[in-house]
């Protein structure tokens, strides 16, 4: 290659609306990438093996939704709409307290039941969709790692699932744990934010 000439990108989007996320005007350009990288942004010059006509559309970092409750349609849905349809590109699970790991055999419906209360999501669907083919967080992280998805998912360890792997029926009463299960719950979230 001589000086000044420049290898085929993978991927220039051309004459886009470019809202860049720093807070300054949008402008038109032309967005080249190379692998998982953006390298260019501007005025690029050279060809692509793909280029995409942008024109009249807004091009955009994806978003980050940091609260939501996809912990059951994660493990059965690999587009997670309509969060995938608004531009979402990361979606954060586990909030609230509520989650499906660690979860003993057997305590699977407490779990979809508390989700159903807390989050007002059918129990149905979820008794229907999710597997349960874990039981730790760390394997419940595996089975999400194991389906192909068309975004990022980021998971927090649940406090509900935690007090109720640990305490069983005392977890929603006024018990108190005791130093060794408050140890074990924190061994367990340990585990979690390790995985």
């Amino acid at each position: 290659m001589s000086p000044g000439e420049r290898a085929m990108r993978d991927v220039i989007i051309r004459n886009g609306t470019i809202v860049d996320g720093t807070g300054g005007e949008p402008y038109v350009g032309d967005i080249a990438i190379e692998g998982d990288r953006i390298v260019e942004v501007g005025a690029v010059s050279g060809k692509a093996k793909r280029e995409i006509d942008a024109t009249g559309l807004i091009v955009t970092p994806g978003w980050v939704d940091i609260h939501t409750h996809y912990d059951g349609q994660a493990t059965w849905d690999s587009v997670l709409a309509p969060s995938s349809w608004h531009g979402v590109t990361t979606a954060i699970m586990g909030n609230c307290g509520v989650g499906f790991a660690p979860v003993r055999p057997g305590q699977e419906n407490f779990l979809i039941e508390l989700m159903e209360g807390v989050e007002d999501i059918p129990g149905s669907a979820l008794a229907e969709g999710i597997d349960w083919k874990w039981e730790t967080f760390p394997e419940y992280l595996d089975a999400l790692e194991s389906k192909k998805r068309t975004m990022d998912i980021g998971v927090h360890v649940p406090h509900a699932s935690v007090r109720a792997y640990v305490l069983g029926d005392r977890c929603n009463t006024d018990y108190v744990p005791n130093a060794d299960e408050i140890e074990e719950m924190a061994q367990i979230v340990r585990e979690g934010v390790e995985a």
